[in-house]
């Protein structure tokens, strides 16, 4: 590169060259870290995509055929669809308290 060798150059001149070289190396060094913060992301992309094509998958027909037999067995055991025996209840109303 041709110009005036930064020796010849007084000290009031070289501040404002200074700076100016101080923000190249902020904007370079700024890209590289973009870079490498979009090169983990693409990376971390790829392994989470690995493990979910990893996944053994199941047809919708055998899982809802799966999910109805679970739910024939355990209706039975289900308090909202069979209901709470009034002894076993917490939540039924106490008897009122009366005062003679």
């Amino acid at each position: 590169m041709g110009g005036i060798p930064l020796s010849e150059i007084s000290h009031t001149e070289k501040l404002p060259l200074l700076r100016n070289c101080g923000r190249c190396v902020e904007t370079i060094m700024s890209s590289k870290m973009q870079s490498s913060n979009n090169t983990a992301h693409a990376r971390r992309t790829v392994q989470q995509l690995r493990i979910e094509a990893s996944i053994e998958r199941i047809k919708v027909s055998k899982a809802s055929a799966d999910l109805m037999h679970y739910c024939g067995e355990h209706a039975k055991y289900d308090p909202l669809l069979m209901g709470i025996p009034a002894s076993e209840n917490p939540f039924k109303d106490k008897k009122p308290c009366t005062i003679l």
